[in-house]
């Protein structure tokens, strides 16, 4: 055990009992545990949809205040430190680990969901329902999302490259304001309720990646999708593929699987919208655009206060889909900052949130843009009804409906099924890296290789018991296992806030000077630079 000395052995082992504590009841006791899970996600939504929406904003806002405040300069690193990873290669891994293949499976569909029950209480159907169908999933993967993902990553790349600190754990973020209280319990806690729900966002995405993939492959070699075997074969595979990439490391497979997934992302979009309706794409997208800059502030506050009054509907519409995806984002937030911060070294806190923020909506956007609004257009022309696709069968069959009106579609069938095992796998080899740090008290280089390896394929547990009991109605039962798992972590994320902008202010002296330093430093060797050229031109 002397050679694993830097394990954090009571968190390692707290983290597996709850792990088992949720996997086994969920494989036992089935049907009860769907009961109570979805009793708890009526409790959540019902009484916690204020504080995800508020948390959310709150945290924009406050991103916003570090990237064009007086710390937005800071670089995290030396003061002469360059960027570890080029551009593209730290764009392409922060986007993959923070979307995985969930892109994929709402990038294309979500727009039907809406088109038929749309926000604000809107005619189904309507031109104003369409206009927010192919308007609101840019907007829940847009902006917010993001700045919810990059705040955990500035306090710990804040310790990480300027005070030199090898710990990736969220409670070590949380030291300024908890102090002692981090090694003692309460850190202990915090650790877990963040690893508890990553795990529950991985069932998540693995719960709705799998059956997609499946899907994918049925259309291909006319396999039954709905086959257990099949999905747990899938699940297995995709396990395989991001624990060999979490065990080779961060440049030698998490950097390179990312590379591979955004130029197979690149060719997937660019045929769809070159074959696809082009015009109609962009006229779409950039109207969208402008009704969520318009809306942003009413969709990110609305809960539907007066449902139920007055003959008014009562449609759960934000809380079946804004908070959920404010109670995902939350949920991968601490493994996605972290993973940025690990990447980040040699990039200011500028540089880090508006990065994240304009690289991830960007990305999105295409996705949403392009492959949404061809299953839009299908739906308005008359081509084909993807709704009633929806409506009979199931989301993973309507997605591949969709791919199957284009030229050539087996092979874009093909692509899109590559595509997303590998973006399943960009994310949770990141995630197993960044749980292995979160059980270790600090990291030598990287986390001990067994420790990758052991929560890939823990990643693994909590999908599969969700596929084993949820059958082919997953949909509910996976988002509410996001919502629950998320709760906690609205505490924690004030928290984080609170200690961070601790620990500038006690900090600011000292990083005055080092930039003072840095910019004497900068114009000497420019003297001497300038000195020399004028001797050279001599």
């Amino acid at each position: 055990m002397k050679k694993y000395q830097l394990m954090d052995w009571p968190t390692f082992i707290l983290a597996l009992i709850v792990l088992l504590a949720v996997v086994l009841p969920l494989i036992l006791f089935q049907e009860a545990s769907s009961e109570i899970i979805m009793d708890l996600n009526g409790f959540v939504t019902n009484q916690l949809g204020t504080a995800y929406l508020a948390i959310g904003l709150v945290i924009f806002i406050y991103c916003l205040y570090l990237a064009f405040g007086k710390y937005g300069g800071i670089k995290l690193g030396h003061s002469d430190d360059k960027p570890e990873f080029n551009t593209l290669s730290w764009a392409a891994m922060l986007f993959c680990a923070g979307i995985g293949s969930s892109i994929l499976y709402w990038g294309i569909i979500e727009w039907a969901y809406y088109y038929d029950s749309p926000p604000f209480h809107i005619s189904p159907r309507s031109e104003e329902a369409i206009n927010y169908a192919a308007s609101y999933g840019i907007f829940h993967w847009g902006p917010l999302a993001w700045s919810i993902y990059v705040l955990p990553a500035l306090p710990i790349a804040y310790a990480l490259f300027i005070k030199n600190e090898n710990i990736i754990r969220i409670s070590h973020a949380c030291r300024p304001l908890l102090g002692k209280y981090t090694d003692s319990w309460l850190g202990k806690i915090i650790d877990v309720l963040f690893i508890f729900g990553l795990l529950g966002g991985a069932g998540t995405t693995l719960g709705l990646a799998t059956p997609m993939i499946a899907e994918g492959v049925s259309v291909l070699t006319g396999v039954n999708s709905e086959a257990l075997w099949l999905r747990i074969l899938i699940l297995l595979l995709s396990t395989i593929i991001f624990a060999f990439s979490s065990y080779t490391g961060i440049k030698k497979g998490i950097k390179k699987l990312s590379d591979i997934n955004i130029w197979l992302t690149f060719i997937l979009l660019a045929f769809v919208f070159i074959v696809g309706p082009t015009v109609f794409i962009m006229e779409t997208t950039l109207s969208s655009l402008g009704l969520i800059f318009r809306d942003f502030f009413r969709m990110a506050t609305w809960l539907e206060p007066f449902g139920g009054y007055n003959d008014i509907e009562e449609t759960n519409f934000p809380q079946s889909w804004t908070v959920f995806y404010w109670a995902w984002w939350l949920v991968y937030s601490p493994f996605v900052g972290l993973f940025i911060a690990r990447i980040s070294k040699g990039r200011t806190i500028k540089e880090v949130i508006l990065g994240t923020i304009i690289y991830g909506t960007l990305g999105c956007t295409l996705f949403f843009g392009i492959l949404g609004n061809f299953g839009l257009w299908l739906e308005l022309s008359g081509t084909f009804s993807v709704t009633e696709v929806l409506k009979e069968q199931s989301g993973p069959a309507a997605i591949m409906s969709i791919l199957s009106q284009l030229p050539m579609s087996n092979i874009a069938i093909i692509i899109f099924v590559l595509t997303a095992i590998i973006y399943l796998s960009t994310t949770f080899d990141s995630g197993s890296y960044i749980l292995a740090g979160a059980t270790q008290k600090k990291i030598d280089g990287e986390p001990y290789r067994f420790n990758r390896l052991f929560w890939a394929f823990a990643l693994s547990f909590i999908p599969l018991a969700l596929l084993i009991i949820s059958g082919n109605d997953s949909l509910t039962l996976l988002q509410t296992a996001s919502i629950v798992s998320g709760a906690p972590l609205i505490i924690i994320f004030i928290i984080l806030m609170v200690s961070f902008m601790k620990t500038l202010s006690s900090d600011r002296i000292k990083l005055e000077e080092r930039s003072r330093l840095f910019k004497e430093k900068e114009r000497k060797t420019l003297s001497i630079r300038y000195a020399k050229d004028d001797r050279w031109w001599e």
